[in-house]
């Protein structure tokens, strides 16, 4: 498959400074913005903390705030047209499970670009996404990274 026009653009956000350059650059990509579909990943509370089984979790509030959010940052950004998705779990992992539900041609992901310890500790959604990702991942180094 080549740079044609694509039918579906997955697009992984975290409200970082390279999020809306990646919308972007899935917008030149794809056939219209209706084909691109922008994903945010949010944690099941018992990922973040050993006390989330027993903690009272309002899911549906989360995401609810978590769609809010996201739709904001869409228009702040003058993004219009777009799929927006809220994805509860793993992040890497739900974009891999929705990039092939979606049947995705492509999946534009930014990257923090960090090394060393920090890329240790922190982890690589993007490396995780590009292991395991069923389609072409391209991947947006960040102009400031490390």
């Amino acid at each position: 498959m080549g740079w044609q026009s694509k039918k579906c653009v997955v697009v992984p956000v975290d409200f970082s400074e390279s999020s809306a350059p990646a919308i972007r650059m899935a917008l030149d990509c794809a056939e219209s913005p209706e084909s691109v579909h922008v994903v945010h990943g949010i944690l099941n509370l018992e990922q973040v903390s050993p006390y989330g089984y027993w903690a009272v979790d309002d899911v549906k509030s989360r995401e609810a705030t978590a769609i809010e959010h996201l739709g904001k940052f869409l228009e702040e950004n003058d993004i219009q047209g777009v799929k927006a998705v809220v994805l509860l779990g793993d992040p890497s992992a739900e974009i891999v499970k929705y990039a092939d539900e979606q049947q995705a041609d492509l999946v534009v992901i930014p990257s923090h670009g960090y090394s060393g310890l920090t890329r240790m500790l922190l982890g690589s959604t993007a490396e995780r996404v590009i292991r395991h990702a069923h389609c072409p991942v391209y991947v947006m180094r960040r102009t400031d990274a490390e």
